[in-house]
């Protein structure tokens, strides 16, 4: 899978510099500060270390993540029906608000792989959606197609196996940001680093990196079911079917925003 690392979208067409992407840069602060307090990260004593650690991991992830089921029954869980880690005893959550956790869930991650990804595509993609979009609408979009792509999740898992698993991350949202560069910014450059190329810096048009992205979700879902596999999104198991909805419903929109792609690419962006 090629690693996309930067965008350059305008950086030569002699336009004047262009607002920091604000929200973009907020977005990725909260996830990261988030992560960091919470217990996936391993750095706050007070979830304690070890076995201890793992349990207070998925407490967490039960209390603030999104579960199909809970979402459909606009209920939590009742403990009998709570999946259990081995070696853990997870209670249920009485105070815990299912329509709410939709949007919490946006803001949970695994592990550290988990939010370094998401937040790699998030720094590439997400300034100049943001730029064309303008900071509100930005942040509404992210916020809505998020939590539209965990609901359509959450449908599709109505009668799976999967509907009482916890699911956490902000790759619907994100996933909504990739399909909205792609339809806003089509042919502009991506240096992306290439395992097969010793990760060699190549640059290739937005369309062909985040086309085949696009396609390597949909025959994820394919091959694994809408499930992921009947484990929990997690290290090592992911929603596909969440980056496929967060992705299309992205592109579809900023298609009704934005009929007709800009003819020049944004100016080069000040950061500081």
């Amino acid at each position: 899978m090629a690693i996309p690392v930067l965008d350059h979208t305008g950086a030569r067409d002699g336009r004047p510099a262009v607002p920091a992407p604000v929200v973009t840069y907020a977005l990725i602060a909260l996830n990261t500060l988030v992560f960091l307090l919470g217990p996936a990260a391993g750095l706050n004593p007070l979830y304690g270390t070890g076995q201890a650690r793992v349990c207070a991991e998925q407490r967490f992830e039960q209390r603030w993540g999104a579960v199909p089921a809970e979402l459909l029954e606009h209920r939590p869980l009742a403990a009998g029906r709570i999946v259990q880690p081995p070696g853990c005893e997870v209670g249920p959550t009485p105070g815990k608000s299912p329509a709410l956790s939709v949007l919490s869930s946006l803001f949970l991650h695994a592990g550290w792989l988990h939010l370094l990804g998401n937040m790699l595509f998030l720094y590439v993609f997400g300034a100049g959606v943001e730029e064309r979009l303008g900071r509100v609408r930005y942040l509404v979009f992210y916020l809505a197609v998020g939590t539209l792509a965990t609901y359509g999740y959450a449908l599709a898992q109505a009668h799976a196996a999967g509907a009482d698993r916890v699911l956490i991350g902000a790759s619907g949202a994100i996933a909504a940001v990739l399909g909205g560069y792609l339809r806003l910014y089509p042919k502009a450059r991506v240096t992306t680093l290439v395992p097969l190329f010793l990760f060699l810096p190549l640059r290739f048009p937005a369309w062909l990196v985040l086309g085949l992205w696009f396609a390597l979700q949909w025959w994820s879902v394919r091959s694994t079911g809408l499930d992921g596999g009947g484990q929990p999104p997690g290290p090592g198991s992911v929603a596909y079917l969440v980056h496929v909805i967060g992705f299309s419903a992205g592109f579809l929109l900023t298609w009704a925003a934005h009929p007709r792609p800009p003819r020049r690419s944004p100016g080069p962006r000040r950061t500081g």
